[in-house]
């Protein structure tokens, strides 16, 4: 099936753009997993992709997982002039979108990405959900699983656990799916919280700080004033802004943020 898109839309950086770690290259385009669902997408001109789902998944689903209802052209206009490292982010950014995953699985991965490289969260979850997870489909010989449950996790062994490469995540890990699979921890509730409330939340579970909180909050919830600082935006507010955190002024300050950490992990320099 083909979809239009007119709007900021670029696969590659939407994949590069360290929101998400099952994102990988497939053939001449790319494939998307999240939970249950999988998807192969592929660019053929200017606004023209071809995914392979049908109408009602793409509009029930795939539509809102690429955002694709907020203007992100709009977005980028609205940056005033004389911030000039945010209008170079934007246009070196154009076309990356908040992907909308799902809360479980975004509170899981990004509690394994503390302190780990963007390859080796990518690898880490691989393993975790080719150990726990079930199967979804086979790709060039290989098959591919869901991301696991709250409750295979629960009912995993710590020795299965420690050979995903959690380290010391590992009791974090537990302690998340703990808290979700005996609804201690209700993650759907939590979409109707206020940002702060939402926040402070995720914070109760061990292991999740404020940066993994405005992540899954960004992420997953869509909360798109929460902008998670970690070194790569730490290192541009003292390099370009002086210190001082410049989203506090911005309504969209997530995807601002997104823009920023795209431009510093491509350029890895400052301007």
């Amino acid at each position: 099936m083909t979809v239009t898109i007119t709007d900021d839309f670029d696969l590659t950086k939407i994949a590069d753009s360290g929101q998400a770690f099952r994102v990988v290259p497939a053939g001449d385009g790319w494939r998307f997993v999240t939970g249950h669902r999988l998807l192969h997408m592929t660019q053929k001109s200017a606004h023209r992709y071809e995914v392979d789902c049908s109408r009602w998944t793409w509009d029930h689903f795939w539509h809102s997982y690429f955002d694709l209802d907020r203007n992100y052209a709009a977005i980028r206009a609205e940056i005033p002039p004389e911030d000039a490292y945010l209008c170079g982010a934007a246009l070196a950014g154009q076309g990356i979108r908040i992907l909308r995953q799902d809360p479980w699985e975004t509170l899981v991965t990004f509690i394994i990405s503390q302190r780990k490289s963007i390859p080796a969260i990518r690898s880490c979850v691989e393993t975790l959900c080719d150990s726990l997870g079930t199967p979804l489909a086979e790709e060039q010989g290989r098959l591919l699983h869901s991301f696991p449950t709250a409750q295979a996790l629960c009912d995993a062994s710590a020795q299965t656990l420690r050979s995903c490469a959690l380290g010391y995540r590992l009791p974090y890990v537990q302690a998340a799916a703990q808290a979700v699979a005996s609804g201690t921890l209700d993650l759907n509730r939590l979409a109707d919280l206020p940002d702060e409330e939402l926040l402070d939340s995720l914070m109760q579970v061990y292991g999740v700080g404020v940066k993994v909180a405005n992540c899954v909050a960004l992420f997953a919830y869509g909360r798109v004033s929460c902008a998670p600082v970690d070194v790569w935006i730490a290192r541009v507010v003292e390099e370009h802004y002086g210190g001082k955190n410049p989203f506090p002024r911005y309504g969209n300050a997530g995807i601002l943020q997104q823009y920023m950490f795209y431009e510093a992990r491509t350029h890895k320099t400052s301007h």
